[in-house]
This record gives C-alpha cells, structure tokens and sequence, in this order.
C-alpha cells in the first residue's frame, strides 16, 4: 500500500492512503490520523489500511478525493529518530577524495551512520533553504526504510524483519560547511539542513520484485533543471544494506517505532549511471580534468528526483524542489 500525510491537522499532519496510480487518496482518521500512529500499533493498522487501499484501487470509496503531492508534507514530519547510513562506499571513497581525506579500510565493513535533524522533517515539493550559496549547496538522492519497533542488538537477520515502509530522500547537504565542522572531530550539524522525502511511502510488497527484503534493485532518476543528472541503481554497489544498516543502528539501542534509517547517495561504479549527487561528479570531474566543473547549486535551481517501476509508473511520486534564499528574521 502507499500511504502519505497531509499538511493539515497539526504537527504530525493527516494520514491518507494513495491510491497505486498515485491518483486519488482517502483520509484514515477514524482508526489512523498520522503515519507516526499507525505505526505505533503497526500489527493492527496495517490489515486496516490494507484493506482500504484495496477498495481505494478497485475505485469503491465516494469519500476518495484527488491526490495532490503539493499537499503532502513528509511522510513522517517529525520521527523519532532519523539516522542516515552511507552504503555505497564508492559514494564514501569520491567524496572523502574530494575534501582530502583518506577513507580507512574500515569503511568496507563497518558502516557510517550520521543521527541527522528529525524534529522538522519536509515535503517533497518543499523548497531547499539556504542563506547563501557560498554554503556549497548540494543534494543528495537516497533510499530509506522507515522501522517497527527494533530490540537493541538484533541481527541483520531479525533487522529485515522490522522493515514497515520505504521512501526516497533528499538529504541535502551544504558541502562547504562540511570540513570545518567534521575537523571538530562530533560530526555533522549545520551542514545539514532539513530534509525532504517523497510524497509517499510504500509497503515493501508495492516494490515486488524490486525488492530482495534487502535493497531496491530500481534507478532512482535525478534531473537538474531538466536535465538528467543521474539514474544510479540503488540496488547496485550498495555494501551494506537494510538490514545490515538497521542492525547496526540497534546495536547498543532500541529504536522505535517510526524511525528512518537512510541508504545514503545512491553511487554506482558504473560512471555512465551518472551521480545522485553534485560533489559526486565534481570529484569525477577532478580526476578526469584536474578541477571540477559542475558547480553546487544555485537559487532557483530545481531538482527532481522518483523511481519507476519496470512498467515505467512511478513509485513514490517525485521530490521536486527548488533552490530559495532564506533570510532569517530580523
């Protein structure tokens, strides 16, 4: 099923099931009035959905209206935890070159996770905010699972079994903030702004064969002012996956209901995938020509960023955002 949150009803939104087609929703209220509730009674709500979403499909419910991804605020506006992980160590090994950082032979086996901002999380056609575009501003295109409650310390094996839902993220970065802050030596903050995901997420059975119970195996495409940047496979060259990244977030905690663990930049070996990302292709760029020459985004630059199925539908419905100047108050 697909489900996505209206920016109504608070905080935490309003919860509709979306049709397959991504064409018409339902509101849920009487049993599920957010995804975070839902969610916290997963084992009851889901046959509940389940069953609406089949009756939404086979066109039955007077009460469905038209589905606007406008609408929609971030599947989860607000999760309990948002913890990114970085999968594809190709991604890992260009980026780290592109700030003059070796990458420990560790990185290989033992995976990265960041705990990024999950107080405000945004919809997908928010726009990306930014003072300045000195800031180095940079997008991100991702995959992420959204969690059941996890025990601390299960395996990767029991992780996968705690997979609710899956959607595509936009995790964007401010790349010039980045080395100063990392040379603290306690990770990311500023550099990393809010972050927009797809209007909606889907139960893993929507993905069908797309989905191992490990990775997606589809292109997330990426189009720069429309332009195609990239159609990296996401589930190619990624070292770690779900379950792995989720096992590896519990390990030493519980992790509840509602928490988002993040692929991180979908990267292939591959260079005629192209990128996810601009630091990516700048780091290509610097190999093969000695500088780069894509710069980091400017303001009113658009990004979009979806992933089809094989028959060519989309999935979760596009991020589409455009690039703003933030003037903060006065």
């Amino acid at each position: 099923m697909k489900l996505a949150t209206l920016k109504q009803g608070g905080r935490d939104g309003t919860l509709v099931v979306v049709s397959r087609d991504l064409s018409r929703a339902v509101k849920v209220h009487a049993f599920s009035p957010t995804l975070q509730a839902a969610l916290d009674d997963w084992a009851a709500a889901a046959p509940m959905l389940e069953a609406v979403y089949a009756r939404l499909n086979d066109g039955v419910l007077e009460e469905a209206f038209a589905f606007d991804p406008a609408a929609c605020a971030a599947p989860l506006p607000r999760a309990y935890q948002w913890a990114d992980g970085s999968a594809y160590v190709n991604h890992v090994e260009l980026v780290r070159k592109a700030r003059g950082a070796e990458m420990p032979t560790s990185f290989w086996t033992d995976p990265l996770m960041y705990q990024g901002g999950s107080d405000s999380l945004i919809g997908a056609r928010a726009p990306v905010l930014a003072a300045s575009e000195e800031w180095g501003i940079d997008f991100e295109g991702e995959v992420a699972v959204i969690t059941g409650d996890v025990p601390m310390g299960v395996s990767p094996v029991q992780a996968a079994g705690h997979v609710a839902l899956l959607m595509l993220v936009n995790d964007v970065s401010l790349r010039n903030l980045i080395p100063n802050e990392l040379a603290k030596g306690f990770g990311f903050f500023q550099s990393k702004p809010a972050t927009a995901f797809s209007p909606v997420a889907v139960t893993p059975d929507e993905l069908g064969d797309a989905w191992d119970g490990r990775k997606v195996s589809r292109p997330l495409t990426v189009h720069l002012n429309g332009a195609l940047f990239g159609e990296p496979d996401a589930g190619t060259d990624m070292t770690f996956d779900f379950p792995q990244l989720i096992a590896h977030a519990a390990r030493t905690r519980f992790l509840a209901a509602g928490s988002i663990v993040g692929s991180g930049t979908v990267s292939n070996v591959d260079r005629s995938r192209g990128s996810a990302c601009i630091a990516e292709r700048r780091m290509l760029e610097q190999i093969a020509a000695g500088k780069p020459a894509t710069p980091f985004l400017r303001f009113g630059d658009r990004v979009r960023m979806e992933m089809f199925d094989a028959a060519g539908r989309s999935i979760f419905g596009a991020i589409d955002q455009v690039v703003q100047q933030y003037h903060p108050p006065r």
